[in-house]
């Protein structure tokens, strides 16, 4: 009798056998990512901060929670509206589509549809109001690097006296402390850094369509610091955004 069995009728041959097995084990692994993947499409997602534009909010090298589902319920993958229940609201921090690139960006929102907003010596005017300003300790600020502190100046701006957000401005002269009056369209929202002099932002490529905003970002979800050997910084760690 051969060394080689024929294998009985209808059975499948062994590379076959492990072929269905692999593809078999495979399959959960799919829909694990397919269904991941989704989740953080529509639902909820995490950014890592690269840029300084938003000091001293969010700092490089933090990891932002952003809600997805905030103000609408959008089709995992596109910009599809399913269902919509809100609109970003002035102060809002958001996760968007640059106009200009399609870049994933992070601003504040400053101003909503039918707004007129400008800027003069770094202070906001909105709807013909000036924005509040207190002038803050930059020692209390927390996690700066000493050349921040030592050419910008800190304040806490608020609209209408609701809630306040910290804001750096250079000390010296400045490329950008005032721009024009700006009608805000409908659909359409104004946003900036709140690092004022070092951020490309609305002063850069423009109003932001609503439908390129992807959702709000509420919180630090963790946090290292890439200027000393990617530390982690435990006291950011799921510290909410102003």
């Amino acid at each position: 009798m051969s060394d080689l069995e024929t294998p009985p009728p209808g059975a499948a041959p062994a590379d076959a056998q492990r072929g269905g097995g692999f593809r078999n084990s495979i399959k959960p692994l799919l829909i694990l990512a397919v269904g991941l993947l989704s989740f953080r499409s529509a639902v909820a997602d995490w950014n890592h901060v690269p840029s300084g534009s938003m000091k001293p909010t969010i700092l490089e090298g933090d990891r932002i929670f952003v809600n997805k589902l905030a103000y609408d319920l959008r089709l995992p993958f596109t910009r599809v509206r399913l269902a919509t229940w809100g609109a970003p609201q002035r102060g809002d921090v958001v996760v968007f589509l640059s106009p200009a690139d399609d870049t994933r960006l992070v601003k504040r929102v400053i101003g909503v549809p039918g707004d007129v907003v400008s800027m003069v010596d770094h202070q906001l005017i909105v709807n013909d109001q000036l924005a509040d300003y207190q002038t803050l300790d930059p020692e209390t600020v927390g996690h700066l690097e000493p050349g921040d502190i030592r050419i910008h100046r800190f304040a806490e701006e608020s609209f209408d006296h609701g809630p306040s957000h910290s804001i750096m401005t250079e000390l010296g002269p400045s490329a950008s402390p005032y721009f024009e009056a700006m009608a805000i369209p409908a659909g359409h929202y104004l946003v900036l850094g709140d690092n004022r002099d070092d951020s490309a932002d609305s002063r850069v490529f423009g109003t932001v369509p609503g439908n390129a905003i992807l959702g709000r970002a509420t919180a630090v979800a963790l946090s290292v610091d890439p200027a000393r050997s990617y530390l982690p910084r435990w006291d950011r760690f799921f510290r909410g955004l102003p």
